[in-house]
C-alpha cells in the first residue's frame, strides 16, 4: 500500500533579516486552517455636491491588504503524560505583536505547500481563546485568531518623503477642496495650507472649476511638519 504523503504546513516565517522576541523566526501549525480571508479596501472621499443625493467621490488612497486566519493549537491529543501546556506554542505567536528593536513588529511571511507565499506584513491583532483544561489548570488547547496587515517599510536612513517637481499644476473642478487635493497629490488631506499659501489664498473655500492651481514641493518629515 502506498504511503500517504504528509500534508504540508501552513507556516509563519519572520522575513530574513527580521527575528521576533526569543529568537523566534519559525511558526509551524498544528492544523491547517479551514478558512482565510483575504481583504483589500480603498478610501473614497465625498465631494459636497448641492442638490444632489449621492455626493461625487474622490479617490483617495489604497488601504493595506489584510489576512485574517484561525489557527488551533492542541496539546491533549497526543501521548505526552503529563500534558504540555498550549501556552509553549501561543507564546510563540505572542513574539509577533512585541515592538522589536526596529521600532516596530517583525514582518513575517505566510507560507503554505504549492501555494507558496501567501502573504506578507505584520501581526497587527492576536486573540486566544482557550478551550480546553486538565484538572489542574493546564490550558491544552486554543484557537489564535490572526490579523496579518500589509506592510511597506521605509527604505533604511529615509528621514523625508517628498513630493515632485514644485512645477505641477492641478486644474479645479467641480467640488474639489483644498483638502480633497492635498488628500490626491501629498495622500494627506491636512496638507492644504501649503497649496493655499502658495497660490494666495486668503479664503480656503475660494475655489472656481476651471481655476489653475500650483503644487508647491512639500516636504513631510516624521514629525507631521510641513514646509514648502
Amino acid at each position: 500500500m502506498a504511503k500517504k504523503d504528509t500534508p504540508a504546513k501552513l507556516t509563519i516565517k519572520t522575513k530574513p533579516g527580521e527575528q521576533a522576541k526569543g529568537g523566534v523566526t519559525e511558526i509551524e501549525a498544528h492544523f491547517n486552517p479551514n478558512k482565510i480571508l483575504l481583504g483589500k479596501s480603498v478610501k473614497l472621499l465625498p465631494q459636497p455636491a448641492k442638490g444632489h443625493d449621492v455626493p461625487e467621490q474622490q479617490f483617495g488612497n489604497g488601504d493595506p491588504r489584510t489576512f485574517n486566519l484561525d489557527l488551533l493549537f492542541d496539546t491533549y491529543d497526543t501521548d505526552r503524560v503529563p500534558k504540555e501546556p498550549v501556552t509553549v506554542y501561543t507564546a510563540k505567536l505572542d513574539s509577533l505583536v512585541v515592538v522589536s528593536p526596529k521600532g516596530r513588529p517583525p514582518i513575517c511571511e505566510l507560507w503554505w505547500g504549492k501555494w507558496g507565499k501567501l502573504f506578507e506584513g505584520v501581526l497587527e491583532k492576536l486573540d486566544h481563546e482557550y478551550t480546553l483544561f486538565m484538572e489542574d489548570g493546564t490550558p491544552v488547547r486554543a484557537t489564535s485568531k490572526c490579523v496579518f496587515k500589509e506592510y511597506r517599510d521605509n527604505p533604511r536612513g529615509k528621514r523625508e518623503q517628498q513630493t515632485e517637481s514644485s512645477a505641477k499644476q492641478r486644474v479645479v473642478r467641480r467640488g474639489d477642496t483644498l483638502s480633497s487635493i492635498a488628500a490626491v497629490e501629498y495622500l494627506d488631506p491636512g496638507l492644504w495650507r501649503p497649496i493655499a499659501e502658495h497660490n494666495g489664498l486668503d479664503d480656503p473655500l475660494d475655489l472656481e472649476p476651471g481655476m489653475v492651481l500650483q503644487l508647491p514641493t512639500v516636504t513631510v518629515s516624521r514629525s507631521g511638519r510641513s514646509q514648502t
